[in-house]
């Protein structure tokens, strides 16, 4: 599992000119079933994605088809970690 961390790079009216893409960028990845929760960042900053990916490499792949990386609109950390506890209704995310 891998949390991505999205940092704005750019002003938002610039993201917003990107948002629609992104978004649809974003259901694709749901429907392969690479992520799993996603969402802004208060204040809004960036984002963040939880993904389910067989290693960072092949999410740098998956990554690099947002259309906020592809225009230089966002800046990705991310962390890899696995899961071993979670609240009840979430244990499909465990992986320990």
């Amino acid at each position: 599992m891998f949390i991505v961390d999205l940092t704005y790079k750019v002003d938002l009216d610039i993201v917003d000119a990107h948002l629609e893409a992104h978004v649809e960028y974003l259901k694709d990845q749901y429907r392969r079933g690479v992520f799993v929760a996603s969402g802004r960042k208060v204040p809004r900053t960036g984002g963040v994605i939880l993904a389910r990916c067989e290693s960072q490499s092949a999410l740098a792949e998956i990554l690099a088809l947002d259309p906020f990386k592809e225009n230089g609109v966002a800046e990705y950390a991310v962390t890899e970690f696995v899961p071993s506890m979670t609240a009840e209704g979430l244990e499909l995310l465990n992986e320990g």
